[in-house]
């Protein structure tokens, strides 16, 4: 019988370390508070979210140089010549997300936590659209954004238009004609 009466003392040591290793873990959950902490301090400040914008009475501006891009919806924002006006924020004040509705009903939302950009909104259009051939779209090329506070507060209207007036070369033709003239 006094083999029996040692092997419960044996096995209080093994539970000694049981319980050492779970007041290790409880250090654990203070460092997933600190990664939560962290996440937040993502958004820029001055960047808001469209709601309270709403709430505010804020009312938005659109970048105008949406509407000089003459972009085709099915080709990268990357592609066009100028790419500071991509980097510029699409509204003022900065929004974190904003919802950009297709006449005929799609919409999708361009999502930027430092603040949307127009390049933010153009790739989330031509996510849309990059499968698409030239000859499928009506209307291939961004006419611009518009926002309409009555109809909703929270998303531009994109308008669109068949062709992009091409700028560039429509100077160096007048600049011809008006050499042979």
């Amino acid at each position: 019988m006094s083999s029996a009466i040692s092997m419960p003392v044996e096995t209080v040591e093994p539970l000694s370390k049981v319980d050492s290793a779970i007041s290790g873990l409880s250090s654990s959950p203070t460092e997933e508070k600190k990664m939560g902490h962290r996440r937040t301090s993502s958004s820029a400040p001055g960047v808001y979210n469209i709601n309270d914008l709403e709430k505010e009475g804020k009312e938005l501006q659109i970048a105008k140089e949406t509407q000089k891009l003459n972009w085709k919806l099915n080709t990268s924002p990357g592609t066009l010549d100028d790419k500071e006006a991509l980097k510029k924020y699409l509204t003022t004040p900065p929004v974190k997300k904003i919802d950009l509705h297709f006449p005929l009903g799609l919409e999708v939302t361009a999502r930027n936590l430092k603040g949307v950009t127009i390049k933010d909104a153009l790739d989330a259009i031509h996510k849309q659209f990059k499968k698409k051939a030239d000859d499928e779209l009506e209307n291939p090329v961004l006419a611009g954004f518009e926002w309409d506070k009555e109809e909703s507060w929270t998303r531009l209207i994109v308008h669109q238009k068949k062709e992009g007036a091409a700028v560039s070369s429509s100077k160096k033709k007048k600049n011809k004609g008006d050499a042979e003239e």
